[in-house]
């Protein structure tokens, strides 16, 4: 099964560009529950740490779709230096908010700002897509690995913020977050020869990508999946220090992540050729169903467990929805296009985050869960209504 992966570390470059990514968006999936942990320590309450979140996340969502038609214009490495170094600028300046205990207002403004960043997971799909442009199989192997990889830094990403958090200070977790992403972007940027080259102006679509059919709906379904994903970190840190172990809400999440990626692992060797609107019909599905036994674990135990199951579902959902985006998106607006679909990622994550902090601090932690079954609902009704309109328009065969 590895096999299949293979041939993606022997191009020339490649190697360079995984490891930058890997450091950087493991930096990444910090920042968020790094928040949560920093928030809630220094105020005491929840829901103003999922309000911060949603507040930098909707930031980076208004940004992204930007910031991403910059990139498909002008190159990778032009673009992601300067915005670079502004969100570092804001990062820091979030760290010192709290750690000096200025008025929190100011962390709905220092948060959001940092948001101003180009999209790592785009740009590294977006070089697999021009390095295997005429290799579909080894194109969706490349496609399939990301997620995967995506996968392993939520794996690492969140244990280590909670960790930092509650066994040094609050903001520990942030302020390592911010290093390690500067290094991992470093690296990445410096694989100059797989950056896709800029397509010419007089070759590029006169029209944005969010116009192409059959982006925004699945655009829709990133949004309840990113609901999922919020929900699960506030809620689950929430639950575990309702149960006197904080720090446990790491290795759970971890979990979570352990599932998806071995689900994806599998799923990148085995799904390829096949009908790829069942499969997105199918994965949105389990992420509802598999989402239910949640609600019902009765210690941090079986909690861990459910969630290492519930997590199975959602590497398979993302991967094949970044399939159909390459499939329909025009290559001059792959990273654009690519970028607007996760950023309703991101949006869901933010109203996720928001909507189960005022659902803990309300209702109790194990009913923020709640939050999360419904919007696998939801997901899946829009995985029903998108493989009708892809097959009505016939954008392209979904074999």
């Amino acid at each position: 099964m590895l096999a299949s992966y293979r041939p993606l570390f022997e191009v020339p470059g490649a190697r360079v560009f995984i490891t930058g990514g890997l450091i950087a968006r493991t930096a990444g999936s910090m920042f968020g529950v790094s928040v949560v942990a920093m928030v809630a320590a220094r105020t005491g309450s929840y829901e103003l740490a999922g309000a911060v979140v949603a507040a930098g996340m909707v930031s980076l969502a208004l940004f992204a779709p930007f910031i991403g038609r910059l990139v498909d214009r002008y190159g990778q490495r032009r673009i992601a230096i300067p915005f670079f170094l502004w969100s570092g600028f804001w990062a820091v300046m979030t760290i010192l908010t709290s750690l000096r205990g200025w008025p929190t207002w100011l962390l709905f403004i220092t948060f959001p700002l940092c948001g101003a960043i180009p999209n790592l997971g785009t740009m590294a799909r977006a070089r697999w897509s021009h390095i295997f442009a005429h290799d579909a199989r080894h194109l969706h192997s490349a496609m399939s690995f990301e997620q995967v990889m995506e996968e392993v830094t939520f794996v690492i990403g969140p244990v280590l913020a909670i960790w930092l958090s509650t066994t040094l200070f609050p903001e520990a977790g942030f302020v390592f977050a911010t290093a390690a992403y500067t290094v991992g972007v470093l690296v990445f940027i410096s694989a100059r020869s797989t950056e896709p080259p800029v397509v010419p102006h007089h070759e590029r679509p006169d029209e944005h990508a969010y116009r192409v059919p059959g982006l925004i709906p699945l655009a829709f379904i990133m949004v309840m999946t990113g609901a999922i994903f919020g929900v699960n970190e506030v809620v689950t840190l929430a639950v575990s220090q309702e149960a006197g172990a904080a720090s446990a809400a790491g290795a759970i999440l971890a979990l979570y992540a352990v599932g998806s990626a071995s689900a994806g692992l599998v799923f990148g060797h085995v799904s390829h050729g096949r009908n790829l609107g069942k499969l997105l019909i199918a994965g949105t599905l389990g992420m509802a169903v598999l989402e239910i036994p949640v609600l019902f674990a009765e210690n941090l135990w079986a909690l861990a467990g459910l969630m290492l199951v519930a997590g199975m579902a959602t590497a398979p959902t993302l991967i094949t929805t970044m399939n159909l985006i390459e499939r329909i998106t025009p290559k001059a607006q792959l990273n654009e296009g690519m970028t607007i679909v996760l950023t309703g990622l991101i949006i869901g994550i933010a109203a996720g985050s928001a909507v189960s902090g005022a659902v803990v601090d309300r209702v109790g932690a194990q009913h923020g869960y709640w939050v999360a079954i419904i919007a696998g609902g939801f997901a899946f009704v829009m995985a029903l209504g998108t493989r009708a309109f892809l097959t009505r328009r016939e954008l392209h065969n979904l074999r």
